[in-house]
């Protein structure tokens, strides 16, 4: 049995003879079932899985190693599992990181320069009868000034169906990812940039703000890596820490991608002076799967946070401290003068003598 490979849908959508395009991917990660990756919409269902050879016999995806200048040979099974005649386009395409952080392909109207012009089909189409099976040979052929390091994209089987009812034509793919690796020194490299946080208090002057913490993660090596993040915020000396938890892993980036980061990190002490840190352990994967980490990166920002709430209350307090104070030495110094007013009084009577 086979591992899934990855589902692509693509809508070619015709308004005004303005033609509109569209990616839409629905990806099977792999390991998920033991079946191969599954292509169904009404009467129409085909599968593709890597071919049994001296490769593997059941490997989910492609995943090589090789030279510049290198070559390697290989196949991917096509499986017609409706009730009519299949004719599938088949292609390459280089792959690249979403929004969403899932592998898509390009287009076939965008240019690859590396896996989608490296791969090459025996065919660029294959026809397959109901119930059939059809083994498409594919050679990858690596040029001899290929950069070492990772190149990721897919072998792709395509069917363009016209839909009546939306008056649009409907491209749905269906392929099986490829990871190269191309000989040389491997550069592993990711950098933190655009680094910084913000702070948002509250009213309550004892209260505790919430930060925010954001930083753009960017692959400057030449290996595909992912990371494990770790971020917190503290005060003056690194004092009253606060750590953001459940920090998901990245994803896989290739090189020269980059992914923004949106941390946020609750109850957090207006400490006048806070330090943002984030911390990044790139993690490396082997063509047999295995995952090495790295060391560690980290980056610092700053940012002044100001209590006014409570600086008010202080100064409202320390007003009335020093009206309070100031009014009983001025209502000490009245009982004062009207003590020695009576005393003053007192002793002039007493020298004027009785009264006659």
């Amino acid at each position: 049995m086979h591992a899934p490979a990855t589902r692509w849908t693509t809508r070619t959508a015709k308004l005004l003879r303005t033609t509109v395009l569209s990616l839409l991917a629905a990806v099977a990660a792999a390991g998920m079932s033991a079946g191969p990756a599954l292509a169904a919409d009404g009467d129409v269902t085909w599968t593709v899985r890597t071919a049994s050879n001296s490769y593997g016999a059941t490997r989910s995806s492609y995943s090589y190693n090789v030279n510049p200048g290198g070559t390697i040979e290989d196949g991917m099974v096509v499986a017609n599992r409706g009730k009519a005649p299949l004719n599938l386009t088949v292609y390459a395409a280089d792959g690249f990181t979403t929004d969403a952080g899932q592998l898509d392909l390009l287009t076939r109207d965008k240019k690859s320069v590396a896996i989608g012009a490296w791969v090459h089909p025996d065919s660029a189409s294959v026809a397959i009868k109901p119930g059939k099976t059809a083994t498409v040979p594919i050679k990858i052929s690596v040029p001899d000034n290929a950069t070492p390091g990772d190149y990721v994209g897919g072998i792709l089987t395509s069917l363009t169906q016209p839909d009546q009812a939306e008056g649009i034509n409907v491209d749905r793919r269906l392929g099986i990812r490829i990871k190269l690796r191309v000989g040389g020194e491997l550069k592993p490299a990711l950098a933190i940039e655009d680094f910084g946080v913000d702070y948002k208090g509250t009213w309550n002057p004892f209260g505790r703000g919430d930060a925010t913490i954001t930083y753009k993660i960017h692959n400057t090596g030449n290996a595909a890596l992912s990371s494990e993040q770790a971020a917190s915020v503290s005060g003056p000396f690194g004092l009253l820490r606060t750590k953001a938890h459940d920090l998901p892993k990245t994803p896989e980036l290739l090189p020269g991608e980059s992914w923004q980061v949106t941390v946020p990190v609750e109850d957090v002490s207006p400490a006048f002076r806070l330090a943002a840190a984030a911390a990044l352990t790139p993690l490396l994967t082997d063509p047999s799967g295995s995952i090495t980490p790295l060391d560690k990166i980290s980056d610092t920002a700053h940012a002044w946070v100001v209590p006014w709430t409570l600086l008010l209350l202080v100064v409202v307090v320390v007003a009335a401290v020093v009206v309070a104070i100031r009014l009983t030495r001025r209502n000490r110094v009245r009982r004062k003068q009207r003590e020695d007013a009576r005393v003053q009084e007192a002793v002039e009577q007493a020298l004027r003598g009785p009264k006659a």
